[in-house]
């Protein structure tokens, strides 16, 4: 099939890419020429393992190709997919400013049926409002005769496994009008894909609003998830409790499951801030408040400060003079995405305490330099604070360290050498916001840890 994806980011990018692994024509359009150059170059402009190879096939093969031509990117594709940027606006709701911008190129230079996919996570009612500027288009210029159809199609892709997400998936979701055109696009998109119902029936079909309302509730579930397990893990390290085992205890019961019971230092990343923000606007625009996941983000917010608060308490305010190596900055491994990474929060409160932060990860350093210029815009000779460890060497960090923070639970760091780590370090103190070690160990090594919840008396 012949198909166009709108946007080059983290969900076109592996969308497209996918899609033409499975014998597709795809042409991916981006309006940042710099992108499109970076792509035609052979290069990756995001971290995902295993997409750099299947990019590099799939061009070779003639099955994927990168464009800033839009009227050539509308004519390509039978099914078009959005799946563009959705930041959040100042408000909190999703800005659809890109997703509008791409409808209303679809309505200007389509002149033959097409199936339109929202693939991007929008607002209820999107489609609506996708259809009605397509349709303005079309009425400019007179070819209102031209049939064309809306589907929401979300993405369920967590970054560093979306590869095997989107060729192994778990379900996938198809909103579709009940009329003639939403059954000839919903026919289009089973015929898409098919080749993941053979085994058994993946696909989802629902009413569109139901379809778009289905995305936000998964991430608005999840994250619900780690808030209450953040909560419990800060009362358990109040009353005794050991998370972990709580953990296990809990997740054992079939009705709850083991899946996002970790506690930690608050989830980041383009998905859960974004859409919980986005859910509590759709919800406060329709009257109502979503009291639980008002307290989900308050409570995902004050986590991301429950390492510092730790470090603060144990060394004090005035951190001028100490040294802290810090292992980890994505928001989670296996990707070099930065936003709402919760080590942001613990690099702003260590630097602004005077504190020098030696810092490592296998990916990120790059995005972290840029994304650190912007947040410390105010006070840019902070940064002279903080320098970064090759990525292959994630103990040279502890040199003279004050204490070790652990941020992110790359596996690099799971199994140290606890002997050498004791002996490099100025004092061996270990503050694990992912809860990589157990308590025991640590303390037979000489080792003060504080993790979050397993500080049980």
């Amino acid at each position: 099939m012949n198909i166009t994806i709108i946007g080059t980011g983290y969900v076109g990018l592996v969308t497209g890419t996918c899609l033409a692994d499975l014998g597709n024509h795809v042409f991916c359009l981006d309006v940042d020429a710099r992108k499109v150059d970076i792509l035609n170059q052979g290069g990756i402009p995001i971290y995902e393992p295993g997409l750099d190879d299947l990019v590099a096939s799939n061009v070779e093969a003639g099955r994927l190709g990168f464009s800033t031509d839009i009227e050539a990117s509308v004519a390509h594709g039978d099914i078009q997919f959005i799946a563009v940027g959705t930041p959040p606006d100042e408000d909190g709701s999703a800005d659809m400013q890109y997703v509008l911008a791409a409808a209303r190129n679809i309505g200007r230079y389509m002149n033959s049926f097409k199936v339109v996919v929202d693939k991007s996570t929008v607002p209820v009612g999107t489609a609506d409002r996708v259809k009605a500027v397509i349709q303005e288009e079309l009425d400019k210029r007179g070819r209102a005769d031209l049939r064309f159809s809306v589907v929401s199609n979300p993405e369920f892709l967590k970054e560093g496994a979306a590869v095997e997400d989107f060729m192994r998936p778990d379900r996938i979701v198809i909103g579709c009008a009940d009329d003639e055109d939403g059954r000839e696009a919903l026919a289009q998109m089973r015929k898409l894909y098919a080749p993941f119902n053979r085994n058994h029936e993946r696909t989802r079909v629902m009413d569109v609003r139901s379809a778009e309302f289905t995305k936000y509730a998964a991430n608005a579930m999840l994250a619900t998830r780690i808030s209450f397990m953040n909560e419990l893990a800060n009362l358990a390290d109040r009353v005794g409790a050991d998370i972990e085992a709580v953990r296990q205890g809990i997740g054992s019961d079939p009705r709850i499951g083991y899946s996002f019971l970790y506690a930690g230092t608050g989830y980041g990343g383009s998905c859960f801030p974004k859409d919980i923000k986005a859910l509590n606007r759709i919800a406060q625009d329709y009257g109502q408040t979503l009291r639980v996941l008002e307290s989900v983000e308050a409570v995902n917010n004050d986590q991301k400060h429950a390492l510092t608060n730790k470090v603060l308490a144990h060394f004090g305010n005035d951190l001028k003079g100490r040294t802290f190596a810090l292992w980890g900055l994505a928001f989670k491994p296996n990707t070099d995405d930065m936003r709402e990474a919760p080590s942001r929060v613990v690099i702003d409160a260590l630097l602004r305490a005077g504190a020098r932060v030696v810092a490592h990860d296998p990916i990120a350093v790059e995005e972290t330099r840029r994304v650190l210029a912007l947040d410390f815009a105010d006070a840019p000779e902070l940064l002279e604070q903080i320098s970064y460890c090759a990525p292959k060497d994630p103990m040279s960090a502890l040199t003279d360290a004050d204490a070790l923070i652990i941020v992110t639970e790359w596996k690099a760091y799971r199994s140290p050498n606890l002997t050498k780590l004791k002996a490099m370090m100025k004092s061996p103190v270990i503050f694990d916001g992912r809860n990589l070690y157990e308590p025991a160990a640590m303390r037979a090594a000489g080792i003060v840890y504080q993790g979050i919840g397993r500080n049980s008396r």
